[in-house]
């Protein structure tokens, strides 16, 4: 984990992991302040196409076609070599020169991310209440899975488009730090969206590098970190958990509900990842299934979180030195639920983490 000046210690406090399922930015964002508000994110809101995940981060990346609802890469085509070419240019200019990078290529617009800017223009109505300001980016290991050429190849077999989405996505997480710290004066945490992570190990990656897929997360780290924020990574399954725990990543989001026993076996890394002033973004409360959500409660998921900590306790980890490193969590985002099921994912985690902290932080 990286030094920094700015640090949090979040004792237990909420936050959320991005997607709702509305289309109005501004009711995405009055459930979010209602339900987060010490560390409220920018709404992404996937019924929006250009807010689905690979499309909101894909401006201004050489060879990327999106068309007929398909989004994929083609660098064949003879415009290619001087888009290229002109990425680079301007990649070096703001690596050279950081002020530049606010009106640079690297932007996120309003078009693709309106929350975003929300977000920004609430800063003067709740920037004085808050611990942090919470923004994410699709990670390179999910765009570049996900996005194909013409003959459906990954494009994270392709080495020029790799190193295309790898420093693209690290100068638009580090335009987004930038952008967020210029409305507000509070620690900005940038979070990684890797849910492709789940397929480590499986048959339709076997061919992939762990030690490319660690590389190409350490290019964005660092990049969110030279601009002042804080780096997590967010997986939504299990995944070779010892890539993000031996990471410079500064905050490790996890679907603990489902995954939870399998996370613990790397116990030992767990703590020399928190003894080194990392955090724990806790995905206790449930996303994936109805049934899950419908049948919980603040009071079973504060005695599930309680039987998972005491696994993870030792050493010098109990329970409250736990939470101080803890963020609580959903398992992931809600946007593919019905509303009044993200609702209550939203209030159970605001219930959870006040629960929790009432009992434990006092």
């Amino acid at each position: 984990m990286a030094s920094h000046e700015e640090k949090i210690t979040p004792r237990g406090l909420p936050t959320l992991i991005g997607s709702l399922p509305v289309a109005n930015h501004q009711q995405a964002m009055d459930w979010i302040l209602e339900a987060t508000p010490e560390i409220p994110l920018w709404p992404q809101l996937p019924a929006i196409p250009q807010e689905r995940m690979l499309n909101q981060f894909i401006e201004g990346l050489p060879g990327i076609v999106e068309a007929d609802d398909r989004t994929y890469f083609d660098i064949t085509s003879e415009s290619f070599s001087d888009a290229h070419l002109s990425f680079y240019e301007d990649y070096l200019k703001v690596s050279e020169q950081p002020g530049d990078i606010l009106a640079s290529r690297f932007k996120t617009s309003p078009e693709r991310a309106a929350g975003l800017y929300l977000l920004a223009e609430k800063a003067k109505e709740i920037g004085n209440f808050l611990t942090a300001v919470k923004g994410q980016v699709t990670g390179p290991f999910t765009m570049l899975t996900g996005i194909t050429d013409a003959d459906k190849k990954l494009g994270y077999y392709n080495p020029i488009f790799r190193d295309i989405v790898v420093k693209g996505i690290a100068m638009k997480a580090a335009w987004q730090v930038t952008f967020l710290k210029q409305a507000y004066d509070v620690p900005v945490l940038l979070f990684i969206d890797e849910p492709a992570l789940a397929g480590l190990g499986s048959s339709s990656f076997i061919s992939v590098s762990v030690d490319d897929i660690a590389q190409d997360l350490a290019e964005v780290t660092e990049a969110i970190h030279i601009r002042g924020g804080l780096a997590g990574v967010h997986v939504c399954a299990n995944t070779d958990w010892n890539i993000l725990l031996t990471s410079d990543i500064d905050i490790l989001s996890f679907d603990a509900y489902s995954y939870f026993d399998k996370f613990i076996t790397c116990k030992n890394l767990i703590h020399k990842f928190l003894g080194q002033g990392a955090l724990i973004a806790w995905g206790i409360v449930p996303t994936a299934e109805p049934e899950q959500i419908a049948k919980e409660t603040s009071a079973s998921l504060v005695s599930l979180w309680e039987k998972q900590a005491a696994l993870l306790s030792g050493e010098n980890w109990n329970f409250k030195t736990l939470l101080q490193q803890t963020i609580i969590t959903p398992s992931c985002g809600t946007g593919s639920l019905p509303p009044e099921l993200a609702r209550k994912v939203l209030q159970l985690t605001k219930e959870v983490s006040a629960e929790l902290r009432t009992k434990y932080i006092g």
